[in-house]
Formats: structure tokens, C-alpha cells, sequence
């Protein structure tokens, strides 16, 4: 029997065809960050949309997958070494899928690094940032009178975009190659004008930043991948 058919999550989500790499997402920037990666990557692979609600992150299911009930989560049951592996966290799916495909993180070890680091860079600064400037500035957190939360996240957003606009002079991309540091940055810096916070953020004064956002999704496999798993009519 297919390795994926005994995973729990396929009770909830089950797999038409198990012997594919199994992808449980929904296109937020994190979600995008990985769906971009299997389109560039050319892998095959099988989508399942798993909403933003509870009931989907939080079910049993899910969790038996992910306990940390964040999208995205993946299933490859040819793994290293031929076993199944499953992964949370989308850094981590993005290292794996390019050691996977030798696809978009060079084997040079000094490149590699450096490209892990602006990988990290987003995981740890720009996603968690962005995302509490989108709460305090669009979402329940913009009810608030007291605009210091709002604030501290707008200035920090704006610091970040600051360092993207000074690495990208004279390159196209993070690495000057395009790697999985872009397909992880490029989401979520798009992701201010889904927020509505492109004035707060001093978007408009930006020069290499607005560029690369629109290299990026001129791109045919972001293109494609931009609604995968395709979001309810």
C-alpha cells in the first residue's frame, strides 16, 4: 500500500493518486512561497486546499500533519533514501524541494549559505512583520485606537523593505541568480498591497523593489501558481 494512504490527514484530504508528493496549502504568501517552487521545480505533485479556518488547521487531521496548524505541510512518500518525509514550515519545504529537483540553491556551499541566510531573512523578519502590520493596519488590530502597534510594524516593515531595496541594486534577484529566496520574499512583499499599506510603508519611494515584485510574477510558473490550491469560487 502507498505510504500516503496511511498518513491520518488523508481521512480529511485523501490523495487521488499517493504515490505523488502531496502539497496542503492555501495561496498566502507562505502557501504561494511553496507553490512556486513545485511550478519552477517542475515536480509533480497533488494539491489540497486547507482554508485559513479552524476547522481545517485546527482538525485532527491537519494536525496530525503540522501540530503547529500552519499552512503549508507536504507528504513526499519518495523521500531520501526512498522513505517517506513529511514537512512543515515553508523554509524548510523550500530547502528540501531544491535539494530535491538540485533546482534554484546552488551547490557551492558559500552561495548556498548565503542564500539560506536571505531565505531566513524573510522567515524571520519580513513575514512575521509584514503579517502583524497587516493585523494592526487592515485587520481586527485596526479598530484600535492606541496606533502604537501599528506603528512599530509600519516602521520595522519600512526598515526591511529598506535593506531589499539596497540589495537589489544592480541585481535582478536576491542572489543575482533567481534561487528560493526569491520565491519566499517576493509573496510577502507583495503582500503590502493586499494589506493596503503601501502609504505607511513608504512603497512609492522605492525604486528596485516594486521592479523585482513585478519580474517576479511576470514569471509563466508564478503565474500558475499564484492560486494553487485554487481558492474557493
Amino acid at each position: 500500500m502507498p505510504q500516503t494512504l496511511s498518513h491520518p490527514i488523508t481521512t480529511r484530504w485523501p490523495a487521488k493518486n499517493p504515490s505523488m508528493l502531496q502539497f496542503y496549502s492555501f495561496p498566502t504568501p507562505n502557501g504561494v512561497k511553496v507553490s512556486v517552487a513545485l511550478e519552477e521545480m517542475g515536480l509533480e505533485y497533488e494539491p489540497h486546499l486547507v482554508t485559513l479556518a479552524d476547522a481545517d488547521v485546527k482538525s485532527e487531521a491537519f494536525l496530525s500533519l503540522n501540530p503547529n496548524n500552519k499552512i503549508p505541510a507536504i507528504i513526499d512518500p519518495n523521500g531520501p533514501d526512498g522513505a517517506q518525509i513529511e514537512l512543515f514550515e515553508s523554509g524548510a519545504i523550500l530547502i528540501y524541494l531544491a535539494e530535491k529537483s538540485g533546482q534554484f540553491l546552488s551547490a557551492d556551499p558559500k552561495t548556498k549559505y548565503e542564500t539560506i541566510q536571505w531565505l531566513m531573512f524573510q522567515m524571520g523578519g519580513v513575514g512575521p512583520m509584514f503579517g502583524q502590520l497587516g493585523f494592526f493596519h487592515k485587520f481586527a488590530g485596526a479598530a484600535m485606537e492606541d496606533k502604537t502597534a501599528r506603528d512599530r510594524y509600519a516602521n520595522e516593515a519600512k526598515r526591511l523593505l529598506s535593506v531589499v531595496e539596497s540589495r537589489l541594486d544592480g541585481r535582478e534577484w536576491m542572489m543575482g541568480e533567481y534561487s528560493i529566496a526569491d520565491m519566499a520574499l517576493a509573496p510577502w512583499l507583495n503582500g503590502l498591497d493586499f494589506y493596503g499599506a503601501h502609504d505607511i510603508t513608504g512603497f512609492a519611494d522605492l525604486t528596485n523593489v516594486p521592479a523585482y515584485i513585478e519580474r517576479f510574477y511576470a514569471r509563466p510558473a508564478v503565474q500558475r501558481a499564484k492560486n494553487i490550491p485554487a481558492r474557493p469560487a
